[in-house]
């Protein structure tokens, strides 16, 4: 928690509240449904929580924003930028149920009223939101192919609507097609725990 509180030190006490909850509701429900590896639970705030706010040090989404999780897993970035965001709604959705009953419990738990978690896939949804987040969850061009079709024309952001991907490693062909358009973070230039060195924030406006 303490990490959290290094990179973000104007929390309100509610927040503080809700990230300090975070580890042992995780523990809890990673006990009953397997959704964090064992390796990763003990570095939860920064592999998954911290990594998820270094969308907040790209973006900060203004009030009313509409976001989609796609393939959430657990919650992740989509229950710590929740947090932090009190103002934007968050909709998460994961093709796994168990998945989804963790991202509910733990949105109920957390009484975090700008949550709404959805067991399907994104292409069978016809909503339309700001941005898509994502962790990696499949290729570039097919994750592209999969949500484009989600976002709003609707413009309310200091950005342009579009898709924000946290992805590590060398993902070079991957965004080839989009080389013009995209933009590519290093998420190592926000934080500088190990963890970060390869972890970058794709941004593709659309």
């Amino acid at each position: 928690m303490e990490t959290i509180l290094k990179y973000f030190n104007d929390l309100t006490p509610d927040q503080v509240d809700r990230f300090s909850r975070l580890k042992d509701i995780y523990l809890d429900w990673n006990s009953k449904i397997n959704v964090i590896s064992r390796k990763d639970i003990d570095e939860i705030y920064v592999r998954h929580v911290l990594h998820s706010l270094a969308i907040a040090k790209f973006i900060r989404f203004a009030h009313g924003s509409e976001i989609i999780d796609v393939g959430c897993g657990g919650g992740f970035p989509g229950i710590p930028l929740s947090i932090l965001f009190p103002d934007s709604h968050f909709t998460l959705v994961d093709s796994i149920g168990k998945k989804i009953q963790v991202v509910k419990q733990v949105a109920s738990s957390l009484s975090l009223e700008n949550v709404t978690a959805i067991n399907d896939r994104a292409e069978n949804l016809s909503s339309k939101f700001d941005f898509v987040t994502s962790r990696a969850i499949t290729a570039f061009p097919h994750f592209v192919s999969l949500t484009r079709n989600l976002i709003s024309k609707n413009q309310r952001n200091a950005i342009p609507n579009g898709i924000i991907y946290l992805k590590g490693g060398d993902f070079a062909e991957e965004i080839a097609p989009y080389k013009k358009a995209v933009e590519i973070i290093d998420i190592s230039g926000f934080f500088v725990e190990p963890f970060f060195e390869t972890k970058k924030i794709i941004f593709l406006p659309l």
